[in-house]
């Protein structure tokens, strides 16, 4: 097998780079340097990779005699010697919700740089249809002075990592494929079958392989926004989310969506990529649109029903004391791209409530960093004490353990946005 380079270590990038290399030798390049270093000691701050699996890809690289093993570097003379490069670089969105290229886009310059005839660039980042061939092929083009589809070679195969997911892992998710040409899309699809135990689906062309991806989390997208609408009309209605669904749920064919605040790098991003294509092209995409407003509103109402419900209970909101447990975007997992949980703690600030943050999966330097927010450990939040609400906002396993009024005034408000917790002591869910 052809010496490999995967561009980003992260959630998706580490998993795959370490996949590769029990067949072959693989180069893991990350521009931060402090994560390589973590990295080459056998440490993964993601917790993605299993700390036994890196270790060995370590060893083999170090000892072998040159067919496998792994490396992480951040050195670009350490990429002249592969012949495919993967690209898994973040894809976020700016805060106008347009794509955001720029990492794509300077992660392609820089391979431009070390590509040789005969080379495969094949990226794996959410993009748009039309992104691989339009954006970038053009970019590799421009600085290795190389010809596309003559000298070098392109594909995409869009990631389905699920971060925290230690059941549906990469090997065992159907991987789509695709290349710029069709012998190149069977040398992809093979390489693929490799690491991939569930099988590959080559796709027809590479913008097929493109949009399937786009629209995967777009239709998961539509689908929580339908139930968390439903959890704002029947908040009216005066009945609860959770018990409609239930009931609901008895029929075969119902679909078991959950309402509650969506982020993370996927399901919250993806829909305006595809979004900004169609605009593009002069159509306006009502259902995806609609459907990230409703899901972006979540957060702005649990804040305002929290705020209800203390003053029902003669809580004085101004000065109140809250306690959001979690932050990151999903339970279980220290992702904190993307959360939601952020505009929930400003929704309840803009209320005049104090609110603190405790979260033992995330990375107290990354929150602060990210969102500028300066999460308190558990122990913390014991002696800090005398909160007036708590608010369950992502399932951790440790949450599920505590006895929340250990936290609490006697008047308290408790909101479950995750429907996890003892509906004796709840005062609402989502």
């Amino acid at each position: 097998m052809k010496k490999i380079a995967v561009i980003g270590q992260g959630y998706v990038g580490l998993p795959l780079a370490l996949a590769f290399a029990s067949h072959t030798q693989v180069i893991g390049f990350d521009i931060d340097e402090l994560r390589v270093g973590e990295l080459n000691a056998g440490i993964d701050r993601t917790k993605e990779a299993d700390s036994g699996i890196l270790s060995s890809a370590l060893l083999f690289w170090n000892n072998s005699d040159g067919d496998k093993g792994y490396k992480a570097s951040f050195a670009l003379e350490d990429l002249r010697s592969c012949s495919i490069y993967i690209v898994t670089v973040p894809t976020p969105i700016d805060s106008f919700n347009a794509p955001d290229l720029k990492p794509l886009h300077a992660a392609t310059r820089m391979l431009g740089k070390v590509l040789k005839k005969g080379d495969i660039v094949i990226y794996e980042s959410t993009v748009y249809p039309g992104c691989t061939e339009e954006d970038c092929v053009p970019i590799l083009e421009q600085e290795s002075g190389l010809i596309f589809n003559q000298d070098f070679f392109a594909g995409y195969s869009p990631e389905r990592i699920n971060p925290g997911d230690k059941i549906n892992t990469l090997a065992t998710i159907v991987k789509v494929t695709s290349g710029s040409t069709p012998a190149i899309a069977e040398e992809i699809d093979q390489l693929y079958q490799n690491i991939i135990l569930a099988g590959t689906h080559k796709a027809p062309s590479i913008k097929v392989a493109e949009a399937s991806k786009a629209i995967e989390n777009a239709q998961r997208d539509v689908n929580i926004s339908f139930v968390n609408e439903l959890a704002l009309i029947f908040d009216r209605v005066g009945i609860d989310t959770q018990d409609v669904l239930a009931a609901a749920g008895t029929k075969f064919n119902f679909l078991p969506y959950k309402p509650g605040l969506v982020g993370g790098h996927c399901i919250s991003v993806d829909p305006y990529y595809l979004a900004h294509k169609a605009v593009q092209l002069g159509y306006h995409p009502n259902v995806i649109l609609s459907g990230r407003r409703v899901n972006d509103s979540v957060a702005e109402f649990i804040a305002s029903k929290v705020v209800k419900l203390m003053i029902q209970k003669d809580i004085a909101v101004k000065g109140a004391k809250a306690l959001i447990l979690g932050i990151t975007f999903k339970e279980n997992c220290p992702d904190i791209r993307n959360t939601k949980v952020k505009d929930l703690h400003a929704a309840l600030e803009d209320y005049g409530v104090k609110a603190d943050v405790v979260d033992p999966w995330a990375n107290a330097e990354e929150v602060a960093h990210e969102y500028g927010l300066r999460l308190k450990t558990v122990d913390e939040a014991m002696q800090s004490g005398g909160y007036d609400t708590v608010i369950m906002a992502v399932s951790h396993q440790e949450f599920l353990k505590m006895d929340l009024t250990s936290f609490c005034k006697e008047c308290v408000v408790v909101f479950d946005i995750k429907g996890v917790l003892d509906r004796a002591i709840v005062d609402a869910r989502l």
